[in-house]
């Protein structure tokens, strides 16, 4: 397990009770979305899907790597960032 830092998108602030920077353990992406959904329950159904894939309308980054599998690997000081996509022209 290592200690990560999740930076969480303004969209997403109602489910943590405002809290911009929340720090889990976790060994992969996907367990420290689901430690976040221990602490604010919701928030991993906004993020990812009943397949647990990651939403169309969500990106999730490991530093500056956009993550595409929830297994990913994360390691001790990392920083993810939950982002809400962006569309339109």
């Amino acid at each position: 397990m290592a200690a990560v830092r999740v930076r969480i998108a303004p969209l997403l602030y109602s489910y943590t009770g405002g809290l911009k920077i929340i720090e889990v353990e976790a060994a992969t992406v996907g367990e420290a979305i689901a430690a976040l959904d221990s602490r604010f329950p919701g928030l991993a159904f906004r993020v990812i899907d009943e397949q647990r894939r990651i939403r169309p309308h969500m990106n999730i980054f490991l530093g500056e790597e956009k993550v595409r599998d929830l297994a990913t690997p994360i390691t001790t000081g990392a920083e993810i960032y939950i982002v809400g996509a962006l569309s339109g022209g």
